[in-house]
């Protein structure tokens, strides 16, 4: 065969060096999912565990390799109960690398849900997030896209209202009931407010970043939403996609952003050097 190579008694071709290649990347993709969590600890155990599993067999302990061989046995099912979350974003981060949730497969499954989004008064939204950051009032608002948000949406109050600029306002108010939490946009429609958002565990997120960003990029980790976010000490307005949060953006900056990812479903990746922080 192509790139046969004998080493001692080991033969090697070309698919045992794309099979070590193809292990190495899953490796280095579960170890960035895990990095900077209790996760690698719990990790390093299992593969202690393993090790001495090995070790004791090989020496011929029949005791403790039957022991530590009942534990191996359902270490399967306890990694996936211990590490749900990390398994969770692996999945999520294979499905967004891949080319199938674009534009065919939108049309086919989602097409009502483009159509719809399409309403979405964005000016108005851009509007009120200015108006809040002029007066220093913290915002937090989720424009939904193809991903489902009623889970997200049932964690606060329900309101299916009309996107209204004086309403979001009155909603991130300090002194209203409503201001803590994020607001969730699906359908041209406030479908919540005071909602619950995933916090992001990335380690790499700047320490000066507190919890409204973090939610921010949270949400942006599990599902295609794009987030807007108003600082309530600084006053500045950022854009969390992908993960990635986008800072310091104008009033006209923030509507075409968002208009071409609801809409076109594109987005410029980096809007300039002192803007973009990308959070890995």
């Amino acid at each position: 065969m192509i790139l046969d190579i004998q080493i001692g008694f080991l033969k090697i071709n070309w698919v045992d060096v794309a099979d070590i290649l193809l292990v190495a990347l899953v490796l280095f993709q579960v170890y960035k999912l895990m990095k900077g969590t209790i996760a690698v600890r719990i990790f390093s155990g299992f593969l202690i565990i393993y090790l001495m599993y090995l070790l004791v067999k090989s020496m011929g302990m029949t005791l403790l390799t039957s022991i530590l061989g009942q534990f191996i046995g359902v270490g399967v099912l306890a990694a996936i109960v211990l590490f749900q979350q990390e398994i969770r974003k692996f999945l999520f981060l294979l499905g967004k690398s891949t080319k199938i949730d674009n534009m065919f497969m939108r049309n086919i499954f989602s097409k009502k849900k483009i159509d719809d989004t399409q309403r979405i008064d964005v000016d108005s939204v851009v509007d009120a997030a200015k108006t809040l950051a002029g007066m220093n009032m913290g915002a937090l608002i989720v424009f939904g896209k193809s991903s489902e948000l009623k889970f997200y949406a049932e964690s606060g109050d329900i309101l299916d209202a009309v996107i209204s600029k004086r309403l979001l306002i009155s909603i991130f108010e300090k002194n209203s009931p409503l201001h803590d939490g994020a607001v969730i946009i699906e359908n041209n429609r406030i479908k919540a407010a005071r909602c619950i958002l995933p916090v992001s565990e990335n380690d790499q997120i700047p320490a000066n970043y507190g919890l409204r960003h973090r939610s921010a990029i949270g949400i942006t980790e599990v599902t295609d939403s794009i987030v807007l976010v108003v600082s309530e000490e600084t006053g500045q307005t950022s854009l969390a996609l992908n993960g990635e949060l986008y800072t310091n953006l104008s009033r006209s900056e923030l509507k075409s952003k968002i208009k071409s990812y609801l809409f076109e479903g594109k987005f410029v990746e980096k809007i300039t050097e002192e803007n973009s922080v990308e959070v890995e």
